[in-house]
């Protein structure tokens, strides 16, 4: 598994890739995103990915873990890790690719752990030389602090893009990688 380290202003989070998608707490990070889509959109607008979809080759999915000893480890036993966020880019074609499953821990929200992510996987767009990274959002409350994150990564709102269709509970933003 390959891992990154990335420092932001306010935590040390380890970044890692992870192509299985089988620890506890991976599982239940994502169970805790699609119970939260599910919260704030019909069924017809979840346009959230399964473990079998985060699984397919064309998507990369990354973890952020606070690792023990960093003095800010809160899950359990203080030898393990605690995972804080996690996130995808999926290509969509060898230009394009798309940000997925982004995702905070309630526990762990406001400490950095969603830029970190975001951080590395727009380094990943650039390094496969995507002229552009869309994503899809929701359009709720619920959704207006990852909108201003994405707005703030230099992200803009364009329209709907990869089969995805207008509806109420979605907005679509794009960014050139290379811009950011």
């Amino acid at each position: 598994m390959k891992e990154h380290t990335s420092q932001t202003s306010t935590a040390k989070f380890n970044i890692r890739i992870d192509r299985e998608l089988t620890h506890p707490q991976v599982t239940s990070l994502l169970e805790e995103h699609l119970a939260g889509m599910r919260a704030e959109s019909p069924p017809e607008c979840i346009y959230a990915l399964d473990l079998n979809g985060l699984r397919q080759p064309k998507v990369t999915f990354l973890t952020a873990w606070r690792v023990p000893g960093d003095g800010n480890a809160t899950h359990g036993d203080s030898n393990e890790a605690t995972l804080v966020a996690c996130g995808a880019i999926k290509e969509l074609d060898p230009s394009h690719g798309e940000i997925k499953s982004m995702r905070t821990s309630a526990r762990h929200l406001r400490q950095g752990a969603a830029q970190a992510i975001l951080t590395e996987l727009l380094a990943i767009a650039r390094q496969r030389g995507y002229a552009r990274v869309s994503l899809e959002t929701g359009s709720t409350p619920g959704f207006d602090a990852a909108m201003a994150m994405y707005r703030r990564f230099g992200f803009v709102a364009c329209g709907p893009f990869a089969g995805y269709r207008e509806d109420p509970f979605s907005r679509f933003m794009t960014v050139e990688p290379d811009r950011t």
